[in-house]
């Protein structure tokens, strides 16, 4: 390596090391514009000293995520921490270090603890690659697991994996930089292209490398996709005008360009006076569900020719023929144009008898903690009241919660499938959502989900984990319109898949034409997609925000969500907080505040254009 330039980047590592640590939450170090240029070089150095070996299989990057269960195994590699918080925005992947198995000389007790894994990435040194004890258990691990080498350091120690035909990610550099960007290369964030410029062995002769492609999200710093993080510098100050208006206690922000996510910022905090908000905490997304699980679900349907947009609601669901819905064609229910009334207040009615503090078979849904509802509560009075209420508005645009309650139910018919089970299976599995799903108490802790409202009418408890929206809950907290929880982390995944037209991962979720069908205007009495809201070309309107274009949309959400796909400008923007807590208010929206972050973030990108 030329001495100067390694004397640059080890200088210069103090500097951004805390940046790095903190790459999801863009510190003020990351945003300054002078200091990025000069990361970006530095990255773009190591990625050109980087060389993927050993991919005959296609290996790399990786795909099936949700046939894989993932390890990490550190071997004396000192920076796994930063590796592994970048393997985990990709994957669940599960920490392992030789340091843990000191008294283990053939690291047989670290071999087993690996027994329930397939997939084991192993990161390794140039000074640690030579060690019979770590060769060998490398060996041995590769006879029953699929094993990724990360090689750091000299690429003289590559000798030692003659025999091996596992994958092997080579950087020339060892430091906390290059431990951020091999795990992007792992996963397809970054493709690899480099070969090696010197015979090392016969295994590794000049000339050998792989190539491959961008597939997934890139985590970056905001010039890596043209913009000057100078420039989003205001949504800083938006935020703090927002939480100290107690529009909403906390928030986090994030913008992805290019399949890159270029800003993912939390501020505030979990409650007025809880614990800080961080970029993995998992919100209650709201009406952010119609577009993130039961529109996606009607898209794969319609796709398979198993549910037609102009077949009538009677076709799919028996309990609604002799009612007015039957002759409703499954189209104007999804441009919200099916004359439903908006909602219908179903926590009103429930009687003393209705719920109990304890679950019972005869009180088997969960409501909230200490609250359950009867046996078959939904089929006795929620969805008789659905099916009957009257049709008002047909022909004109009325949004409507019960669009998707009837939504789910005409999918899970043909599907033969919950609603929840199908999308965890078919798209938040397979696209590596970690977070993203119904019911989040039964799978994460209750400081990992941000509270919403203090509910002081209905439930009588501080909701946390449990759907805000009341019908929602009685249904027992999976519904059409409501019940998803995700973090935005999930939410630039699912809408990167869309913003790619229904690839992601080396996977394909959707044909082309579907993503533009149900995205695209499909009214002449709204600027309504299918499921999906959109741009209103009624300008004075600024939907939803003053500069975004006509090809955005996506969808906003009660508890205080949005999330906007800009197709012209490759951007996907992501604001999730929890503007009801501890009671509803209506300043985030008074405020404009998720317009108007939308502004910065468009007119930061406008500038980097203009260059």
């Amino acid at each position: 390596m030329n001495y100067k330039l390694f004397m640059y980047k080890n200088n210069l590592v103090q500097t951004i090391a805390v940046c790095f640590l903190a790459i999801s939450t863009f510190s003020a170090c990351a945003q300054e514009h002078q200091k990025n240029e000069e990361l970006l070089k530095v990255n773009s150095n190591i990625l050109q000293h980087t060389v993927l070996l050993n991919n005959q299989n296609s290996i790399i990057p990786l795909t099936e995520l949700e046939k894989k269960n993932i390890a990490s195994v550190s071997l004396g590699f000192a920076f796994q921490n930063v590796s592994d918080s970048l393997l985990n925005k990709y994957a669940k992947v599960t920490s392992f270090s030789s340091a843990s198995y000191e008294n283990s000389p053939e690291l047989g007790k670290l071999e087993n603890d690996l027994k329930f894994f397939n997939t084991i990435i192993i990161s390794i040194t140039d000074q640690e690659a030579p060690k019979a004890r770590y060769i060998n258990f490398i060996n041995s691990i590769a006879k029953s697991k699929s094993v990724i080498i990360a090689l750091y350091g000299q690429q003289t120690n590559l000798a030692p994996f003659d025999s091996l035909t596992a994958p092997i990610l080579w950087s020339q550099d060892k430091n906390i930089q290059a431990a951020s960007l091999i795990p992007q290369l792992i996963f397809g964030g970054i493709a690899a292209g480099n070969k090696l410029t010197r015979n090392i062995s016969a295994r590794f002769p000049a000339g050998s490398g792989y190539t491959t492609t961008v597939t997934r999200l890139k985590y970056t710093i905001p010039e890596d996709a043209g913009v000057n993080a100078e420039n989003l510098r205001e949504i800083d100050d938006i935020t703090a005008e927002a939480i100290a208006a107690r529009a909403a206690p906390g928030m986090v922000v994030l913008v992805a360009k290019d399949g890159k996510v270029i800003f993912n910022k939390a501020y505030g905090t979990h409650t007025y006076d809880g614990p800080a908000d961080k970029v993995t905490d998992i919100f209650d997304l709201a009406s952010i569900t119609k577009i993130t699980a039961t529109t996606p679900m009607v898209m794969r349907l319609v796709e398979q020719n198993k549910l037609k947009l102009d077949t009538n609601i009677g076709a799919y669901i028996a309990l609604a023929r002799p009612t007015a819905m039957n002759d409703i064609p499954v189209r104007e229910v999804m441009l919200h144009q099916a004359g439903f009334i908006p909602y219908i207040p179903f926590h009103d009615g429930v009687k003393p008898g209705d719920h109990s503090p304890d679950s019972s078979a005869a009180y088997p849904t969960k409501v909230a903690d200490g609250y359950f509802i009867r046996k078959d509560y939904f089929k006795d009075v929620m969805w008789p009241q659905m099916l009957n209420a009257p049709i008002r508005t047909r022909g004109k645009y009325v949004y409507s919660d019960i669009s998707m309650y009837v939504m789910k139910d005409i999918a899970e018919q043909i599907s033969g499938e919950h609603l929840n089970d199908y999308v965890a299976e078919n798209f938040y599995a397979p696209l590596g959502m970690q977070t993203a799903g119904f019911l989040p108490r039964n799978r994460f802790s209750k400081d990992r989900i941000i509270p919403t409202e203090n509910d002081t009418y209905f439930r009588k408890t501080l909701l946390v984990g449990y759907v805000h929206d009341q019908g929602a809950a009685l249904v027992g907290g999976v519904s059409g319109h409501a019940g998803l929880f995700a973090s935005t982390n999930d939410m630039a995944i699912m809408f990167q898949m869309l913003l790619n037209k229904g690839t992601y991962g080396g996977q394909q979720y959707f044909k082309p034409q579907t993503v533009d069908t149900f995205t695209a205007q499909q009214s002449n009495i709204s600027r309504r997609g299918l499921g999906f809201d959109r741009w209103d070309p009624n300008l004075s309107k600024k939907y939803p925000s003053a500069t975004a274009s006509p090809q955005t949309y996506g969808h906003t959400g009660y508890t205080g969500t949005a999330v906007w796909v800009d197709q012209a400008r490759g951007l996907i923007y992501v604001f999730l907080s929890n503007r009801v807590n501890p009671s509803v208010t209506n300043k985030l929206v008074s405020m404009g505040i998720r317009s108007r972050i939308q502004e910065v973030i468009n007119s930061a990108i406008d500038k980097g254009m203009e260059k």
